[in-house]
């Protein structure tokens, strides 16, 4: 499915912000991931959950076990939290995935919020 990069996040938004009306805050990581890539399949969007993300130091291809929670039309990267605050750590490490990915548009969404839109950080490069 070819969407602007509008549409596309405002239909990811849309699937996080159901899955979040549906179960509220207080579950672990793994159960709004899954719930959210459910919702994001079900509306016609390619969705890769837990990607391999590889780290190339100089000319080295190293493997070590990053993952990205979830990686939409090859355009956005979602990366799941359920904590109590988010804090500068995890947007670094967003704006780490974007870079190595070469994606420009990301999200982390934290679940464990009474609003939604105030566990949203968008981040663009």
């Amino acid at each position: 499915m070819a969407l602007l990069y509008g549409e596309l996040t405002s239909s990811i938004l849309k699937c996080a912000y159901k899955v979040h009306n549906t179960l509220g805050p207080g579950l672990l990581e793994s159960a709004y991931e899954e719930c959210l890539y459910y919702e994001i399949e079900k509306i016609g969007l390619r969705a890769i959950k837990q990607k391999p993300m590889p780290l190339v130091y100089e000319d080295k291809k190293l493997e070590l076990g990053y993952r990205i929670d979830l990686y939409i039309e090859d355009k956005v990267i979602i990366e799941i939290k359920s904590v109590d605050a988010l804090n500068p750590v995890h947007l670094a490490q967003l704006m780490t995935y974007l870079k190595l990915s070469g994606c420009r548009i990301g999200f982390l969404i934290n679940f464990n919020v009474l609003s939604l839109k105030d566990g949203i950080r968008r981040i663009i490069i």
